[in-house]
């Protein structure tokens, strides 16, 4: 098998590049209107896709294994928010209080789904759980995220002040409703999203470049590099390891702990260490005020590589050691088992 190539992935470079450009060439006055209306329509036919392509009988096969759900949303959406507050007197010198309330941010985010079900496939975990679980949390966050939000992230440029039902509201109304109209219309499309991956990947990826370098230039228009100094984005580095770094150790300590088998040891690890930058950069732009959005999500960027990173790396070398195959049984066991009890 070879071995994970520890260096930007083809995307990463492209949000760098997106972001250079934002920096030497912003978009202005009734350009940025155009252009921000022109991301909220990527946005919404971007969770109207996911919508469709999610599989409900893959999430009713993994569904019954409620105590692997509940320690993954844990973690997601209390060890992470714990730790960035928890951390914070030891942290925060490091960086600016604009990044680190982006770190805050960071920490009350749902996990990802696609590279969560990818890192768990390749070590040999329990799939159909991961994807239960990673949709769950994706779902979940559009509720528990603004609510989070209110309470760790002390800063306001969160919504302006706006209470967080307000925001909520809003989430519901950007990115909920285009992903059920995407649910209900999948007996339609399914198909054709599926044979039609590239799109999806398209859709994905150019939706968050496009409100990445719409944040950006908002960002530098309001002096973003001269209030960030070189030494803070080490220091956000730095941040970024540590929290990636504890919430791998209280996953794989947690889920042998509890006697999970150790199929769903990897998929608790890999959906409960992990925040979506997919999720992540649309609900900034509906959170936080518009000039805020660009320091608030880039923790959220450093983070989505390192442990893009460190996950492909873990996941190679737990999928090599598997060699008798006992993984894959037990990750299809567990869902037939399911299906014959009901």
């Amino acid at each position: 098998m070879a071995r994970p190539k520890l260096l930007p992935d083809n995307f990463t470079l492209c949000l760098v590049g997106t972001v250079i450009l934002a920096s030497f060439l912003p978009v202005h006055g009734q350009a940025a209107v155009g252009f921000n209306w022109v991301t909220n329509v990527a946005v919404g036919l971007l969770f109207f896709l996911h919508g469709a392509k999610l599989s409900r009988e893959a999430i009713v096969a993994g569904a019954t294994h409620w105590r692997l759900h509940l320690v993954v949303l844990l973690s997601t959406f209390a060890l992470f928010p714990l730790l960035g507050l928890a951390l914070k007197p030891l942290l925060s010198p490091l960086v600016t209080p604009a990044l680190y309330a982006g770190v805050l941010f960071l920490c009350t985010l749902p996990s990802t789904v696609q590279s969560s079900i990818a890192f768990t496939s390749i070590a040999k975990g329990n799939v159909p759980a991961a994807v239960c679980s990673a949709s769950a949390s994706s779902l979940l966050g559009i509720f528990i995220t603004p609510a989070l939000v209110s309470l760790v992230v002390t800063n306001q440029a969160a919504s302006g002040g706006a209470s967080p039902w307000h925001t909520v509201g809003n989430i519901v109304l950007q990115l909920l409703v285009p992903f059920v109209a995407g649910q209900l219309l999948r007996p339609l499309i399914g198909k054709w999203i599926e044979r039609n991956r590239g799109v999806l990947k398209f859709v994905d990826q150019g939706s968050i470049l496009l409100v990445v370098y719409g944040a950006f230039s908002e960002a530098v228009d309001e002096g973003l590099w001269h209030q960030i100094p070189l030494s803070a984005l080490g220091g956000l580095l730095l941040i970024s390891v540590v929290l990636l770094a504890l919430a791998l150790a209280v996953t794989i300590l947690v889920s042998k702990r509890l006697g999970f088998n150790r199929a769903d040891q990897i998929t608790i690890i890999f959906c409960g260490s992990k925040k979506s930058l997919a999720a992540g950069v649309p609900m900034a732009k509906v959170i936080f005020a518009s000039h805020a959005v660009g320091a608030v999500v880039l923790p959220l960027m450093l983070f989505h590589q390192i442990q893009l990173m460190v996950c492909a790396a873990l996941a190679q070398r737990w999928g090599a050691r598997d060699t008798s195959g006992e993984t894959r049984a037990a990750s299809r066991e567990r869902p037939a088992a399911a299906v014959a009890r009901r």
